[in-house]
């Protein structure tokens, strides 16, 4: 009898008896080349990380972890903030369920102009894409790292001279009602940094940034407050989160500060 002719059991989608309903099965860490719309109309390509989870109904045994890897390999599309709802219906079809998330981490460059001598750089930015549906609802958070320069006011305040600054991380995460692009999300964080962050600087642009963040001086609990003060008057945000961490230049420890806001909190990737 010739094997190859026989029928292949599908374990996944035996029945269970033990009638538990799973809230969340699939896959992490899967590494895939995307492209990425970005504002202007251009693209980038990169890698992402994808977190792939369903809902299992309590009749099913298992999910059928393959069906994650075949949509992605079938999905040449470029990803934008609009587009990742099909993105994740469709695999929410494709995997027979009512509710699933998709996570999606990369690295985001953006060309800078060095604010003296315009010398232009790349710069990047961790960035998440989060979707989740619930029941046919849909829900999109886009989350952002932005490093970005702090001084100290109370280091500027006590001493003779000088004042300690350090490297930071503003992290911002909005759940959205309408189209919001990263480089929206970029503008809103360093612009209540002490000073921005570039990747190439001649001695003119070094002066003018030391001297930048000399002048503008902010504690974690400032630049927080600061960029919720812009969030809160953009209508497109529904709900947000906005962490900022100074990798303290002067302590072997980080300060840190966080506001949430909103009706509901935002579905904070943990990639």
């Amino acid at each position: 009898m010739n094997d190859m002719h026989c029928p292949i059991a599908d374990v996944q989608g035996a029945p269970d008896t033990r009638l538990i309903a799973v809230n969340e099965a699939g896959i992490r860490a899967l590494r895939h080349p995307v492209r990425i719309a970005d504002k202007h109309g251009r693209e980038q390509h990169t890698v992402a990380l994808f977190n792939m989870r369903v809902n299992l109904k309590p009749h099913f045994k298992g999910v059928h972890m393959s069906r994650f890897v075949e949509m992605l390999n079938g999905h040449d599309s470029e990803i934008s903030v609009e587009s990742f709802q099909s993105l994740l219906r469709s695999m929410v079809s494709r995997l027979e369920t009512e509710s699933g998330v998709i996570e999606m981490s990369f690295p985001y460059f953006m060309n800078k102009a060095a604010p003296v001598s315009q010398v232009k750089s790349l710069m990047d930015y961790q960035v998440t894409f989060i979707g989740k549906i619930e029941e046919g609802n849909y829900t999109f958070t886009l989350k952002v790292v932005v490093p970005v320069t702090s001084l100290c006011p109370c280091s500027k305040q006590i001493s003779a001279y000088g004042a300690h600054n350090q490297r930071s991380h503003i992290t911002v995460s909005v759940r959205i009602n309408a189209p919001v692009w990263i480089e929206d999300v970029v503008e809103m964080a360093e612009s209540q940094a002490s000073c921005e962050l570039y990747g190439l600087l001649k001695r003119s642009d070094e002066k003018h940034v030391t001297e930048k963040a000399y002048g503008n001086p902010k504690f974690v609990e400032d630049v927080v407050r600061d960029v919720a003060t812009i969030l809160n008057q953009d209508g497109r945000i529904d709900a947000y989160v906005v962490e900022s961490e100074n990798f303290e230049s002067i302590h072997n420890h980080s300060a840190y500060a966080m506001i949430e806001r909103g009706k509901r909190p935002c579905p904070i990737s943990d990639i």
